[in-house]
């Protein structure tokens, strides 16, 4: 350690304190389950980015129009897969900041929704290109309003 720099005992217990805090957060968290097609490597990607963020994620790799329909996904809000978690519906690459807003406000509606798929939201990064802005959608029976929005993974 640095001279200019020793950490009092306290100090360090305290960090350690604030470290398993953090980590009961996470560990709070609930489950996602995410259905997707066992070829799409943009929904792994985005797996990757919920787990990142401190989500546990079951993949279920099926076809997963039929799981859309049975979850009430509008067709015009339709992405490339569809996930649970919390009982909610998350259609799409929704961010997890997102996820994690809508399980804290628990708003009345179905689910979030990032229809299609716009470069730079979570799991559509591509190098050298700029990430689209785009709406998170909360949706549901008589519910259809902007929950967010995102440049790239930033809020907007």
């Amino acid at each position: 350690m640095s001279e200019l720099f020793r950490p009092s005992r306290r100090m360090v217990v305290l960090g350690l304190a604030a470290a398993g805090v953090q980590a009961a957060r996470a560990e709070d968290l609930p489950e996602v389950v995410a259905t997707k097609d066992p070829s799409c490597g943009c929904c792994e990607a985005w797996v990757k980015h919920l787990r990142a963020e401190g989500f546990r994620v079951q993949v279920v790799n099926t076809p997963v129009n039929p799981v859309k329909a049975r979850l009430g996904v509008p067709r015009e809000l339709a992405s490339c897969h569809t996930a649970q978690v919390g009982g909610y519906v998350i259609e799409g690459h929704v961010p997890a900041s997102a996820i994690k807003r809508l399980l804290v406000e628990k708003p009345a509606g179905t689910g979030l929704a990032v229809p299609g798929m716009p470069v730079g939201s979570p799991g559509m990064e591509v190098d050298g290109v700029e990430p689209a802005t785009y709406e998170v959608v909360l949706f549901g029976p008589g519910v259809r309003t902007t929950f967010a929005r995102f440049r790239g993974g930033q809020a907007v």
